[in-house]
């Protein structure tokens, strides 16, 4: 079937939440499609022991009765504004006048000897573990990486009641801070800084210190870490380590929206309006570069404001965005990663964990397509989102969308109905 509206959202986290709502203040009919059972997205993931945050739970009350939210929708194909989302139910096709791509974003994770072991995780993804129900009471957790998500994941593991054992940043003190001492100019980040250091108030936070390799037989024993004073050992149950976040630029790309490819992970390219390379269709928060929660919401609502057609309204929200995102370039300077987290990886190191594909078997390669012809690296369930942008880190191949369906594996009655030439339609 094919439903029809004047703009579909995809993806309920902060930036697709101020869209709908903006949107369908304007009086347009609004459809809200994220994979998850629950609005949110990544930051604001339902946690199962704790309440929402506050911001949380009013931007959800918001879009309540005014947008049509549909839960368990991934969107797995499209064809120029007609997108095939799947449900347990079956397939839905919808066509809207336009589209907000709100797709977020997920962790870049680096390859490194022993980080395929059972216990080994992002540290976003042991935060959304730990809000899901992982039972984390007494166990001893290292979390690793860079940026300010360390912190945030941190607190969440302690208050899920693991035991920390420590936060190591890459970065150097020197560079963070640095950061710090900047952090006056966005009053809102410096109290949310301290608030998170008083929730860790005795858990270490070195500077400077990286994981160099993990150990274990059948899952992980502990880690080697490395820092100004050298190597040492630390015996743990779990790993948590992030090195900050790629865009999610798979379905921009399948649109045939242009790509912005300054920097090493592509982002979807997009005017002051939001308004990306193909009519109709705009892009917000962490799609169009990341940058975080507050610039997520401000360019979610001014992306609502251009679909519903205010861009007076859209244009008045303009100096906040350029604020929020100067925040984030601040934290990719300051963040910047050590060039030895990329020589990590040995011959034997793992660096496609679906095809259990190792460094070595790339030799000779010259680009991803190359890649999976020779060694199948990329061509497992995540279709190369983990591999391919650790790879592009690396140096290997450059990083660019997936350009054909399905973008996530679907059922085949699914890919059936959208290569159906008509589809009955029904009349909203």
């Amino acid at each position: 079937m094919v439903e029809r509206c004047d703009v579909a959202v995809i993806g309920a986290g902060p930036a697709g939440l101020a869209a709908a709502r903006t949107a369908a203040g304007h009086g347009a009919r609004v459809l809200l499609l994220d994979a998850q059972p629950r609005c949110g997205g990544q930051v604001w993931r339902h946690d199962v022991a704790h309440r929402a945050p506050h911001a949380a739970r009013s931007a959800i009350r918001a879009v309540g009765g005014k947008v049509d939210w549909r839960p368990h929708h991934q969107v797995v194909a499209a064809d120029g504004r007609r997108l095939l989302a799947e449900t347990p139910e079956g397939a839905v096709a919808i066509e809207a006048a336009h589209v907000v791509l709100a797709t977020g974003a997920r962790e870049l994770l680096l390859p490194f000897p022993g980080w395929t072991l059972p216990g080994v995780t992002g540290a976003g993804g042991l935060q959304a573990l730990a809000k899901q129900g992982w039972p984390l009471a007494g166990k001893r957790v290292l979390v690793a990486g860079s940026g300010p998500l360390l912190l945030a994941a941190a607190a969440t593991l302690r208050r899920h009641g693991a035991e920390v054992l420590g936060i190591h940043e890459q970065a150097s003190a020197a560079r963070v801070a640095a950061f710090a001492a900047q952090l006056w100019r966005w009053p809102a980040r410096a109290l949310q800084a301290a608030r998170l250091r008083a929730a860790l108030t005795g858990v270490p936070y070195r500077c400077g210190s990286f994981v160099r390799r993990a150990f274990g037989t059948t899952q992980l024993e502990g880690v080697e870490l490395h820092d100004a004073h050298g190597t040492r050992q630390i015996a743990c149950d779990h790993l948590a380590v992030g090195y900050g976040l790629v865009p999610n630029i798979e379905l921009a790309a399948l649109l045939g929206c242009a790509l912005d490819h300054d920097t090493v992970h592509p982002r979807v390219q997009a005017d002051e309006l939001l308004r990306t390379s193909v009519p109709g269709v705009l892009a917000a928060g962490e799609a169009v570069g990341v940058a975080g929660l507050a610039a997520a919401r401000i360019e979610g609502a001014l992306a609502g404001h251009v679909a519903g057609g205010n861009e007076a309204a859209a244009r008045a929200l303009r100096p906040a965005r350029v604020r929020a995102r100067r925040f984030a370039a601040l934290l990719a300077r300051q963040f910047a990663l050590d060039p030895r987290l990329r020589a990590l990886a040995d011959a034997g190191t793992i660096v496609c964990r679906c095809e259990d594909v190792p460094l070595a078997a790339l030799d000779g390669c010259v680009d991803a397509r190359s890649a999976r012809l020779v060694a199948r690296c990329g061509m497992g369930a995540c279709q190369g989102r983990i591999c391919g942008a650790a790879l592009a880190e690396l140096g290997r191949f450059p990083r660019g969308g997936l350009r054909r369906p399905p973008l996530f594996p679907a059922r085949l009655a699914t890919l059936a109905a959208f290569l159906q030439p008509t589809i009955p339609e029904i009349e909203p």
